[in-house]
C-alpha cells in the first residue's frame, strides 16, 4: 500500500487517524468493511475515528490492490457525518455516528478521488467510468469513458476534464463531463452541448 492521503476539504463532525497497526488495546467498538472478515486477509487499512457524538471506533477497510498505483487513504465527504476510506483502490463511505451504515464503491479498483465542496460531491475514477457522490450519496455516474483507465486532469467551474484510453482509436481520448448532471458535454469550438 503506498503513502495514504489525507484530504479533508469539506466540514466533517469526526476525527480519524490511519494507523500502522492495529491498536494493542482494542476499543469497545470495532467494525470491520466489508462486513466479511475473510476479506481483510490480503491486508487492511487500520483507521481510529472519533465520531463527534458517540464512542470512538477502530475501522479495518479491506486493501482492495497492494499495487502502489492504487490510491489509499482518507477523505471528508459532502455529508459531515461520513467519512471516506480508501484502501488499495477498494473505496468505502461510512457514517461515523451510526458505523454499521456504509456503502462500498463499486469500482474496484478506484483509481482517483477527488473531493470537490464547491460542488458538494466527491467524485471517483474507476477504469471505465466516474461516479459522484453528494450528501444524498450517488448523485450520477457517467457513461463509460475509456476501454481502460479515466484519468481526471482539469476541474474548472462547471466543468470536469478527463482522458481516457480508446482501445480502437489506440490513444487515448479527451473528455468534459458537466459536473452538474454527470453528462459527457461534446466540445465544439468554443461552445458546448450537453448530450
Amino acid at each position: 500500500m503506498n503513502s495514504p492521503t489525507t484530504d479533508l476539504s469539506f466540514p466533517h463532525n469526526w476525527s480519524a487517524k490511519i494507523l500502522p497497526h492495529p491498536p494493542l488495546i482494542l476499543p469497545t467498538r470495532q467494525f470491520i468493511y466489508p462486513k466479511k472478515a475473510e476479506d481483510i486477509g490480503r491486508g487492511a487499512l487500520e483507521v481510529m475515528i472519533r465520531p463527534a457524538a458517540s464512542e470512538p471506533f477502530l475501522g479495518t477497510f479491506a486493501l482492495g490492490f497492494a499495487d502502489l498505483a492504487a490510491p489509499s487513504g482518507l477523505w471528508s465527504s459532502p455529508d459531515p457525518d461520513w467519512l471516506c476510506a480508501v484502501a488499495g483502490g477498494y473505496a468505502y463511505l461510512v457514517n461515523t455516528s451510526r458505523p454499521e451504515q456504509f456503502e462500498q464503491i463499486e469500482y474496484r479498483p478506484v483509481q482517483q478521488v477527488r473531493a470537490l465542496p464547491c460542488h458538494g460531491l466527491l467524485v471517483f475514477a474507476g477504469h471505465h467510468a466516474l461516479q459522484a457522490w453528494g450528501a444524498a450519496r450517488k448523485v450520477w455516474e457517467t457513461e463509460r469513458l475509456s476501454s481502460e483507465g479515466v484519468e481526471i486532469t482539469r476541474i474548472e467551474g462547471n466543468h470536469l476534464e478527463g482522458i481516457g484510453w480508446d482501445m480502437i482509436a489506440d490513444r487515448d481520448v479527451p473528455f468534459t463531463i458537466d459536473l452538474r448532471t454527470g453528462a459527457r458535454i461534446k466540445l465544439r469550438g468554443q461552445a458546448a452541448e450537453t448530450e
